[in-house]
């Protein structure tokens, strides 16, 4: 099949000064620079056979640069819905975001929200679909007053170029799933708007401590420690549940869409190759072992003496707490999309796939933070598409700091076959269960201390004027 290349690059991350615009980062196998670990990776993608979506043209993506961190060309196709052209509109506040301090000049602001009420600061990224600037809110919610001192970032999709290249269902599908959100470790999206015919906008929380990506390559030997990469990977954990629960199978997951807020905890983002479906959340019973290893042990105590017993053992042993299960039950695809370092092997083979091929990711994004590399990179896309489908998981004996249960999680995550794969039949709940997370409360996650901390950007680079790059594209609005 015949597939063609455009560029793309992180949104949603902070952008460091000092990049010069539309500066080139190495792809992935070349030598990482040591001022300049920001790296991108190449990736491929067939006409997309999702089951929701209408006959369109293929599209594929390959890497280059952003002002940023960088992040791999990604496709798909989906139908096109109401929702491309939607009117103007402020999302309401829901429970999980709904204290955020961003929200007040939104509530203040003169309804409608629309273009005029931004001041675009910088950009600090240009993906695939679109193109993301630093933005504030004019103060009070009157124009040409001063701007807030809240940071949001904005998207700006021109769906004249989209609709060149056939991906207008792409952007259609993100705003879908960002309309649906309301989770701490996702995006939050507090407004969506039109500009005149040709511009499409998404005002969401801006995140300047850039992405995962770009961190792992500032710790020591380019790897987290194992506290470190546990902590993300519980927080990348619950975003995948809760997606998972809404019917949607990401697709997409890798460092680079990683990215960390200001308080440093991490926010998932990017979700135009998701696969939307459904799902059946569940409270699924435990089995009591108490109960199961009394009914076996035998005894030679009169029958009342063993129905006392029993009775007792009932009582006082602590009954297990019911297990939450949600996962999509219907999705099925055969398209080839995402990252070559992190398909799956039913997608390298051209396979059908479902919700399976998240927690193959989840494995090689695990890996990567605790190895510094992905498991079965080869010289080539070819040869990583070759070694994902053939070779067998090693674990580089340079890394002693990696315990055996990070490898044993990891060992049954990149289980080739998509049925025994760790999280295959009860999602999210057999991963939270798996000794690498013992005695992590999930429930507190959000209330602890993340591993790094961004640091403030120096008040010169938080100016509030407008950077000379940046197109002013709605002063005709």
């Amino acid at each position: 099949m015949a597939t063609t290349c455009d560029s793309a690059t992180t949104f949603l991350e902070g952008a460091k000064p000092h990049l010069q615009k539309n500066q080139t980062k190495p792809t992935r196998g070349s030598i990482y620079p040591s001022k300049q670990p920001l790296l991108a990776r190449d990736s491929y993608s067939y006409p997309d056979m999702d089951a929701a979506a209408t006959p369109s043209s293929s599209v594929s993506s390959s890497s280059s640069s952003s002002s940023a961190a960088s992040v791999a060309g990604r496709s798909s196709t989906f139908s096109l819905d109401s929702a491309a052209t939607a009117t103007p509109s402020s999302s309401p506040p829901r429970p999980h975001r709904a204290s955020d301090v961003a929200w007040a000049p939104i509530r203040a602001a003169a309804a409608p929200i629309g273009p005029r009420d931004f001041t675009l600061v910088r950009r600090v990224g240009a993906g695939d679909i679109g193109t993301v600037y630093l933005c504030h809110l004019e103060g009070e919610g009157e124009r040409g007053s001063s701007p807030s001192s809240y940071e949001y970032a904005m998207k700006v999709v021109d769906r004249r170029a989209l609709a060149k290249k056939g991906k207008l269902g792409r952007a259609a599908a993100e705003k879908r799933v960002l309309r649906r959100l309301d989770h701490p470790f996702l995006p939050t999206m507090f407004a969506d708007f039109d500009a005149g015919q040709d511009y499409s906008c998404i005002v969401m929380e801006f995140c300047p401590g850039g992405d995962l990506h770009s961190l792992r390559h500032r710790m020591p030997g380019r790897r987290f420690p194992v506290a470190s990469a546990r902590f993300y990977a519980a927080e990348v954990l619950l975003a995948l549940e809760y997606l998972h629960m809404m019917g949607i199978v990401y697709r997409d997951l890798k460092p680079e869409n990683v990215l960390i807020r200001a308080d440093g905890h991490i926010m998932l983002t990017d979700f135009d190759l998701s696969l939307e479906s459904t799902s059946l959340p569940a409270l699924e019973e435990a089995m009591n072992t108490a109960e199961e290893d009394d009914a076996v042990t035998p005894t030679c105590m009169p029958e009342v003496q063993l129905f006392r017993l029993r009775r007792w053992r009932r009582r006082a042993a602590p009954r297990p707490r019911p297990r939450f299960v949600a996962e999509p039950v219907d999705a099925r695809s055969s398209s080839f999309v995402g990252t070559h370092e992190y398909v799956a092997p039913e997608v390298a083979r051209g396979a059908g796939h479902g919700a399976a091929v998240d927690w193959w990711a989840y494995g090689v994004f695990l890996y990567e933070l605790l190895y510094g590399r992905t498991p079965f990179v080869g010289a080539t896309n070819e040869a990583t598409l070759r070694n994902i489908v053939r070779r067998p998981l090693e674990f580089s004996s340079a890394s002693p700091h990696v315990d055996a249960a990070a490898r044993d999680l990891i060992s049954r995550l990149l289980d080739k076959n998509p049925r025994a794969r760790l999280g295959s039949r009860r999602g999210a709940a057999d991963v939270k269960s798996h000794a690498f997370f013992k005695g992590l409360n999930f429930a507190l996650l959000r209330s602890s201390a993340p591993p790094v901390v961004p640091t403030p950007a120096p008040t010169a680079v938080r100016q509030l004027s407008k950077a000379a790059d940046v197109p002013q594209l709605f002063d005709l609005f």
